[in-house]
């Protein structure tokens, strides 16, 4: 018994589109035809096509499927590199998943950055954003330091983080003197703080003038002068 291309297709729950793109590029055999040209199939289509579709479900492409009809051992090569896909893809998941979990456990919003879930109720929408950039911009070693001195440095950052765009000269300079010895402390546990742009993942100039670009963006004119102020004070330390 034979059947017709609507017929092979229904028991195989596929289309007839889809076996005529089959036969199109070498995936199945063309049936021997009838006197009157119609197609005549037979159970080894059906059993090609299902195979076919197994080999889908698992995750196969259609050239993966192809390859695996020639020579050599083309099935358990295909079959290790389909497995080493899912491995990874698993791992990112999972790795998707604990970040999903951190987020929940911490009711952080979209724009905290990876790993920074536990300290992001201290960080204000700025040093999130400014965190945000810089993971983009430098490596994981830095961004590593960054997160440890949220962590660990938080002296004055209530008195930076209210200070009005519009404080007087005297206020930003009181505060820059202030800061000093908490920059210093920070530069000499993590150096990689005194030169950042060493860390950058690409041209160290362009990041560099995109985190300053972000800075002046993000924090108000009085909370530049400040941190302008307080470098400034630390280059004359190490210059005396």
């Amino acid at each position: 018994m034979s059947w017709s291309t609507r017929e092979l297709a229904d028991r195989a729950g596929t289309t007839i589109k889809t076996i005529r793109h089959y036969h199109s590029i070498d995936l199945l055999e063309e049936p021997e035809r009838a006197m009157n040209g119609y197609k005549l199939y037979g159970t080894r289509h059906l059993v090609r096509l299902l195979q076919i579709r197994r080999l889908r479900n698992l995750g196969m492409t259609l050239a993966q499927i192809a390859a695996m009809d020639g020579p050599g051992d083309g099935f358990a090569d295909t079959v290790r590199a389909l497995d080493a896909e899912l491995a990874a893809a698993i791992e990112r998941q999972q790795v998707i998943r604990a970040e999903l979990a951190d987020l929940l456990r911490h009711h952080a919003s979209a724009d905290v950055p990876s790993g920074f879930e536990s300290v992001a109720a201290h960080l204000t929408d700025a040093d999130r954003a400014m965190i945000m950039v810089s993971s983009q911009l430098f490596d994981d070693e830095l961004i590593q330091d960054i997160r440890h001195m949220s962590t660990t440095h938080q002296e004055l950052d209530d008195e930076f983080n209210a200070l009005p765009s519009d404080a007087d000269d005297r206020t930003v300079r009181d505060l820059a003197r202030r800061l000093v010895p908490v920059v210093r402390a920070i530069h000499e546990e993590y150096p990689s703080a005194r030169d950042p742009a060493t860390f950058a993942l690409g041209r160290r100039r362009e990041a560099m003038t995109t985190m300053a670009q972000a800075a002046t963006d993000l924090y108000n004119p009085a909370q530049i002068a400040v941190l302008r102020q307080t470098h400034h004070l630390i280059a004359e330390e190490q210059d005396g």
